[in-house]
């Protein structure tokens, strides 16, 4: 059968920041120190990344700055923080949306308010390689 998961080492990775970041800051942290903390780790640790990315218009009259993505890891993974008391179906959407207007496979959701963090893996099934 053989083994599935998509950046398995890199996902790896990313998870173990996530679980540091949850551990030294709690759960009551908003997303912006969140994120400050995991760019650190990010740096710290020499991966490759870019933050706070604005997602392209997709219709004509669309504000310019109303998306922007948190974290794109080495070109390959979405990282969307949230701090937020329960994890949204919208959270999924809004992943979704930007894993198909960058052409990327593989987006993370976590969602720091939670008494134990749970990265949900978010895959895009329309992703052209």
């Amino acid at each position: 059968m053989g083994d599935k998961i998509i950046y398995k080492e890199l996902s790896f990775i990313i998870n173990g920041l996530l679980f540091e970041v949850h551990n030294e800051l709690g759960r009551y942290c908003n997303e912006k120190q969140c994120g400050d903390l995991f760019e650190k780790k990010l740096i710290d640790n020499k991966i490759k990344y870019q933050r706070e990315i604005l997602l392209p218009i997709s219709f004509e009259g669309e504000n310019n700055g109303r998306n922007k993505i948190d974290f794109i890891i080495d070109e390959k993974i979405i990282v969307e923080l949230k701090c937020e008391r329960f994890t949204k179906k919208e959270f999924y959407y809004q992943l979704r949306r930007y894993l198909k207007a960058y052409d990327k496979k593989l987006g993370i959701l976590v969602n720091f308010r939670d008494q134990y963090l749970k990265p949900k893996r978010v895959i895009n099934s329309e992703f052209k390689e």
